[in-house]
């Protein structure tokens, strides 16, 4: 069978790879993406579909101040990614149930606040709109909250939207556009050759000029093929969903002093997650929920937010998340094998992925990259 031939090749099927497949595709790019299973099947699909723009809490405690400023140059792609969230729906012409009434990291203690004035005086620095908010203000802006929480950072453009619908929406409108997607295609080996790439797969071998790595955990991988190292692995993490109720939360919710983020969906569901982990079975490598995680995940939940006390628990689920270990993104072309593109955004590839992936499109069509965003690119 005759290699498929492409211009440009995307690998991975997740938020990023449909995003950039959409970006380059309604500029007349001919394009193919393939993906190992089907369209949004891990990460992109299995996260809480938290909008994120703050700088994130835990790892600013646990690696410093000096971590946080060399994270900064993210925010204003984060901030740049939820501005596009806005407008989306219309763009792709399906609802994703973007809601951005902003982010509240809730400080129960003294201390907590301390760190919380640390880290704003950094994201302010950036350009990012945050502020903290007292006692006082705190209860009338978020009633539901525990009466121990002593203030908070705000930040109001953070929230939320849905990750079942966003990667298929740019899938279809890449698809309308002329691309190529190429579902339940297993990448075997990949080689450079003199007109670009040649993709060895389960349904044949593919032949590109550009290629773009979008593989999630599993990117590293695809780029150790061409001889290329980059720190990327995967952690198993899970979220657990409720019951629909009536409404009660509109902000996205952090607690400053354990890992949560919760929120509270269109369709009255709250999302609860915050990077507990999950576990892998070292025979199978299949995910496995963690039972002490679930438990140690709602305690940090219904402390902040008493009234879920009383509200069913209806699923927890394992996925796979992306990280790094400076938790900055991995864009752009490499300059050791010239049209071989990384669009990787760790921890925070569903808040991320539409900015980098526009900026990663962007680069291939000869575009001049925003002076913000210049730094974070290879």
């Amino acid at each position: 069978m005759a290699a498929l031939r492409t211009d440009i090749l995307v690998v991975g099927g997740g938020l990023a790879g449909c995003a950039v497949a959409y970006f380059l595709s309604r500029e007349g790019c001919d394009v193919t993406l393939i993906e190992r299973h089907d369209i949004n099947s891990l990460a992109s699909g299995s996260n809480a579909g938290s909008l994120h723009a703050q700088i994130p809490f835990e790892p600013f405690l646990t690696e410093g101040e000096g971590w946080a400023r060399q994270f900064a140059p993210v925010v204003p792609l984060l901030v740049q990614s939820i501005e596009m969230w806005r407008n989306l729906s219309e763009e792709l012409g399906v609802d994703l149930e973007v809601s951005t009434a902003g982010g509240l990291l809730v400080a129960e203690t003294g201390a907590e606040m301390q760190d919380i004035r640390r880290k704003l005086a950094i994201e302010r620095a950036c350009g990012l709109d945050i502020h903290v908010v007292g006692r006082e203000e705190l209860a009338a802006l978020a009633p539901y909250l525990t009466r121990n929480a002593v203030g908070a950072a705000f930040c109001p453009i953070e929230g939320r939207a849905n990750p079942l619908v966003a990667a298929p929406a740019f899938a279809r409108r890449a698809q309308a556009m002329g691309a190529r997607v190429l579902r339940r295609t297993r990448l075997f080996q990949l080689d450079t050759i003199p007109q670009g790439f040649i993709a060895a797969t389960d349904k044949g071998a593919i032949t590109a000029r550009r290629l773009v790595n979008c593989a999630g955990a599993e990117a590293g991988a695809v780029a150790e093929q061409l001889g290329l190292k980059f720190a990327i692995d995967g952690h198993a993490i899970q979220v657990s969903v409720t019951e629909p109720v009536a409404p009660l939360i509109d902000q996205l919710i952090y607690a400053a002093g354990d890992r949560l983020t919760l929120k509270q969906s269109r369709h009255g569901s709250f999302l609860i997650g915050g990077g507990w982990p999950a576990r892998r079975d070292l025979g199978t490598g299949m995910l496995q929920v963690d039972a002490a995680s679930v438990v140690g995940n709602l305690k940090v939940a219904v402390r902040l937010v008493p009234d879920l006390g009383g509200i069913q628990l209806l699923r927890t689920w394992p996925a796979v998340v992306n990280g790094t270990p400076d938790w900055r993104p991995i864009l752009g072309e490499v300059p050791k094998v010239r049209g071989f593109h990384m669009c990787v955004v760790p921890w925070l590839g569903f808040t991320g992925g539409p900015a980098a992936a526009r900026l990663v499109a962007d680069q291939i069509l000869g575009h001049k990259p925003p002076a913000a965003f210049a730094p974070l690119l290879i």
